[in-house]
């Protein structure tokens, strides 16, 4: 979210910006909330002016009471009709001032609503288009393989493991749910485990946070369409699943003010997601590359303003570096203006290469999103100098099984059908190498 001065001082950036995003329909808003708060500051100012001239008829009848108990008669008659005057003037004061706070509250909450709407503003950069077709690959690392041999669809290869069992979830909560039994289960619980490890080795702290959060910390971490599209809400109370933990552990910071030397927070977080998926592809077909429920180790930073961007690399790199480690082609894609969610100043995929596709599917996500967070949070910094800053937030997934178990047993499998587990990976196994099909 803006701040509403920039967007007051630099309207054309703003509208610019919107444009770059290819969301010319948000161009009037930009227009209607210079106004509004053009109305709303007229508003305030009124109202103070109103209840200074309250305070005054106030103060200036306290004397006039005064003199009344030594007035005549004739002088009560003449005091009483100021004081009379004065009241009349302090009851039609608050009159007005009734239909100010009304107005006030009502422009502030149409700013509000419209402050979501607008997007952040990009950094030069991103590259310019409509949508995820104009990301650009910028580095790939590790040379994608495709075996000899043919390479079956994920479930198969699970199958053949003993490892998955979708009809019976599909029986017990529907599509879009799983059950991974055996060496698939505890590979995934590897996955996650050597992750949070290989963070931990990074210098994060890692936490797991609450699974549920409150509908102002949502509205504060992610976009209005993002929110609609993703988040499970619990009836009947002011409560929504997290779909990603990032929700929970940003919103850990609202409403604090952090002292600059705590700077940077850096944390990982353990989590399972919970996602409508509304409007996904695929979601019926048989597979667990895009689910309702999943579990996910993620990591994000809090820091100075000046840093963000050296955080943004860093954390990108961590993606690649630990996929690496597991012996799995990656290549970093830049996203474009139009396939950035609002909040977002800049963002990047990280794609895992799939031996059965042969392309690359999206495994990691890292996002910078500048001071859109903390402003919506109420986030601030107190500097060395005693001044108040809002810092900025970012994000990205370490890892999320069991997507990311897909890109592990295509790029693993043996021609005998057997999957060898990646040296990193071992020791969380129980020293197993290889898994071996059941069928």
């Amino acid at each position: 979210m803006l701040d509403i001065k920039f967007i007051r001082e630099n309207p054309e950036i703003v509208k610019e910006n919107i444009r770059k995003k290819y969301q010319d329909a948000k161009l009037p808003l930009v227009d209607e909330v210079i106004q509004l708060d053009v109305e709303n500051r007229a508003a305030i100012t009124k109202a103070s002016d109103l209840r200074a001239q309250n305070n005054a008829l106030s103060k200036a009848n306290g004397p006039l009471f005064g003199r009344m108990k030594k007035a005549t008669e004739e002088e009560k008659a003449s005091l009483q009709a100021q004081i009379d005057e004065n009241m009349a003037k302090v009851k039609a004061n608050n009159e007005t001032l009734e239909d100010l706070e009304k107005k006030e509250k009502e422009y502030a909450e149409r700013i509000h609503s419209i402050m979501l709407v607008i997007p952040n503003i990009i950094d030069p950069s991103v590259p310019i288009g409509p949508d995820d077709s104009a990301n650009v690959e910028v580095e790939r690392f590790g040379d994608p393989i495709v075996p000899d041999f043919e390479i079956p669809y994920h479930t198969q290869i699970m199958e053949s493991l003993n490892g998955i069992d979708m009809d019976a979830a599909g029986r017990v909560s529907g599509n879009g749910f799983y059950y991974l039994m055996g060496d698939v289960a505890r590979l995934h619980s590897a996955v996650l485990a050597y992750a949070r490890d290989f963070m931990i080795q990074k210098g994060f702290i890692y936490c797991i946070p609450p699974f549920m959060i409150h509908g102002n910390v949502v509205e504060g971490v992610m976009s209005q369409t993002d929110m609609e599209a993703m988040m499970y809400k619990i009836e009947g109370e002011d409560l929504y699943l997290i779909g990603t933990s990032e929700h929970s552990m940003i919103g850990k910071f609202i409403d604090q003010i952090l002292p600059e030397e705590s700077l940077p927070q850096t944390l990982t977080s353990y989590s399972p997601c919970f996602r409508k998926e509304k409007g996904a592809h695929g979601i019926e077909e048989r597979g667990v590359y895009r689910i309702h429920q999943f579990e996910k180790q993620e990591m994000i930073v809090v820091c100075k303003p000046e840093d963000s961007m050296a955080w943004y690399e860093k954390m990108w790199r961590f993606s690649v570096e630990l996929f690496r480690s597991m012996e799995i082609p990656v290549r970093q894609l830049e996203c474009c203006s139009g396939d950035l969610a609002d909040l977002k100043v800049k963002s990047c995929d990280i794609e895992a290469w799939s031996p059965r596709q042969q392309k690359y599917f999206e495994v990691c996500s890292c996002s910078n999103l500048g001071d859109a967070q903390a402003r919506r949070l109420k986030i601030r910094v107190r500097g060395e100098d005693g001044k108040m800053y809002l810092p900025h937030t970012l994000n990205n997934t370490v890892v999320a099984p069991p997507r990311m178990l897909i890109a592990l047993l295509e790029n693993h499998l043996q021609a005998d059908g057997s999957v060898t587990i990646p040296e990193v990976l071992q020791p969380y196994m129980g020293g197993t190498k290889i898994l071996v099909p059941k069928k």
